[in-house]
């Protein structure tokens, strides 16, 4: 499993740090009237709720599902973490 800890806490904890990283970053965005139009806030919004779920998900696992439930949740936070950085591009690129 790439990225799970072997601690649930840890785990969690990594998870949390990196939406904080991802909301920064976007609210930088947000400060330019086109940023907050634009199609890639859109997007990553909906998959920062859709993250967010998983986390939560993650955090209410009985100790017998918290194997699967990481292992996807570890999948959807890379996919998050793609279409964050493909985002992160087209903004930078629209804004040179």
């Amino acid at each position: 499993m790439k990225g799970i800890e072997a601690s649930r806490d840890q785990f969690i904890a990594k998870l949390k740090e990196r939406l904080g990283t991802w909301n920064a970053r976007v609210a930088q965005w947000e400060q330019t009237a086109a940023a907050a139009r634009s199609e890639e806030i859109a997007e990553y919004r909906s998959r920062r709720d859709a993250a967010l779920y998983n986390l939560v998900l993650l955090e209410k696992a009985g100790e017998a599902a918290w194997e699967d439930v990481a292992i996807g949740t570890d999948e959807a936070w890379q996919r998050m973490e793609k279409a964050f950085d493909q985002a992160k591009a087209r903004f930078e690129k629209s804004r040179a």
